[in-house]
């Protein structure tokens, strides 16, 4: 925004004398309610020519064209903007309290429609009332034309730090914004739709965890004072999930929020929304065609199509979706074996593929940082990478016929993980193992590595049914989506830093 902080202070100093005179001449500047009939969409889509249709509609002006003795003004509501167009020999003192109003004030209209001259679909207002002044000015885009007749836009609203940090302006003045999240909310119900249509559960499971476990992450630490212990934020909803399965339910699922104490990126942000389903009696050979066939109901039941376009690629969600190996990809594109591979094999090829491997602890994060340096950019169309090396996947199944490997997938579009599942681990005497190899890889100096649930492996000793797990990150298919390059662009209110 390129207003002068002092022009702005002497905005809003202008607004509270209005606002002053407002209260002086007997107008209520801040209403109790308004009893809405209509909207911008409704009103424009449905008016009739030879009906003499009368609305009451509310919304934030948007601009105003004052003209003496009569006004345009557009507002905004929910649906969108409209025209409103007052006189003062009809609305009397009501015109009087309008001339005291500014943009962003909103107000509530009753009136019929007509069309202008020009064409305008407009509400003509009998009655005019404010709902709320606004004390600050909003930053409105402004047109002008320069000497060769190219249009300049200026006073836009497009710095992206402060567009996150005051997210109700953004939502006001750049209305593809609103588009974003109201796809994101049909997203979201339309995974439900599916998910509740295969009758499984949606459940909640805790969000406050006396251990953390279900992901390779470091959590957020609280405190409660009553049982003075020290609890995490879930990293994940995966071993309480399990809990239920063991339990008898035949397919749950939870959209929750999980809180990971992590660096923020434009792919990352600390707390964000996952989508965690187990299926008893599945595998990972059935879940992948699952995650097919949930994902184009998703895209077809929303945005009507399988093809979108985002960051320069044309990404088509037809089925069936490519299988890559993941030992085998990353050996096809360096040569190297990677589950074979020594130490310092890996450490070379690493630093050859420009991953900065003091940030990598052993082994698994030395082979993960290399998938993501040397594979992760080329799957671009929707791609499955399937039979992870056991190192990387201490809750997965071992494979049925490959040694050294779990039957685990990762399913990737635009370069980017969307989602992750197993063929779950029922085992409770080698989950056993697997966690004291993680406790090991803590000692070593791994913070992300799991900890021993022990209720956990009680519940598996009761009999864990064979079951598919999968995890989505919701943030990750909008951002696909919706076209959105930053996960801040598709969550209401991302994490910041705390203002200067």
């Amino acid at each position: 925004m390129e207003t002068n902080l002092k022009d702005v202070n002497e905005l809003i100093k202008r607004r509270y004398e209005e606002l002053n005179e407002l209260n002086e001449k007997g107008f209520q500047p801040y209403a109790y309610s308004f009893d809405v009939d209509s909207d911008s969409e409704d009103i424009k889509d449905n008016y009739k020519e030879d009906e003499k249709r009368n609305v009451k509609i509310a919304g934030r002006i948007m601009a105003i064209r004052r003209m003496g003795k009569a006004s345009f003004a557009h507002i905004l509501d929910h649906k969108g903007r409209i025209q409103m167009y007052l006189r003062k020999d009809e609305i009397g003192d009501q015109y009087a309290a309008f001339k005291l109003m500014d943009i962003g004030d909103i107000v509530g209209i009753e009136g019929y429609i007509f069309k202008t001259k020009t064409g305008e679909t407009s509400v003509h207002v009998t009655s005019l009332e404010l709902l709320s002044k606004s004390l600050r000015p909003l930053p409105i885009a402004k047109e002008a034309t320069d000497e060769d007749g190219n249009k300049i836009i200026y006073d836009q609203f497009t710095d992206k730090e402060l567009r996150y940090r005051q997210r109700y302006v953004d939502l006001i003045v750049n209305p593809e914004v609103k588009n974003t999240f109201v796809y994101r909310s049909k997203i979201i119900t339309a995974l439900r739709n599916y998910l509740d249509a295969q009758d499984y559960i949606e459940v909640e499971t805790p969000i406050l965890q006396p251990l953390y476990g279900g992901a390779a992450a470091k959590p957020f630490i609280t405190h409660h004072n009553s049982l003075n212990i020290d609890l995490y934020l879930r990293i994940a909803d995966e071993l309480y999930l399990k809990r239920l399965i063991v339990g008898g339910f035949n397919g749950v699922y939870e959209i929750s929020k999980d809180f990971r104490n992590e660096g923020m990126d434009r792919t990352h942000n600390p707390e964000f929304t996952m989508m965690e389903l187990y299926v008893p009696y599945k595998d990972y050979e059935w879940m992948m065609e699952f995650v097919e066939k949930m994902t184009t109901h998703v895209c077809k039941s929303v945005f009507q199509t399988l093809e979108f376009y985002y960051e320069g690629n044309q990404i088509d969600f037809k089925t069936p979706w490519k299988r890559i190996s993941f030992v085998e990809a990353i050996k096809d594109k360096t040569g190297v074996d990677v589950l074979n591979a020594t130490d310092d094999e890996l450490k070379g090829l690493a630093k050859n593929l420009g991953v900065d491997i003091s940030a990598a602890e052993g082994k698994a994060k030395l082979i993960d940082e290399i998938f993501g340096a040397a594979i992760e950019p080329e799957l671009i169309q929707p791609t499955f990478v399937i039979d992870y090396p056991l190192i990387l996947s201490p809750l997965a199944k071992k494979h049925r016929s490959k040694e050294g490997l779990v039957e685990r997938f990762e399913a990737y579009v635009a370069g980017r993980e969307i989602c992750n599942a197993f063929s779950e681990l029922n085992d409770p005497i080698d989950q056993r193992i697997r966690f004291e190899d993680q406790v090991k890889l803590r000692d070593a100096g791994d913070e992300e590595a799991h900890q021993v649930d022990e209720d956990f492996l009680r519940a598996l000793e009761y009999g864990f049914p064979p079951t598919a797990g999968l995890g989505v990150g919701i943030d990750r298919l909008v951002m696909l989506l919706t076209n959105q390059t930053s996960i801040r662009d598709v969550i209401f209110f991302p994490q910041m830093k705390p203002e200067a």
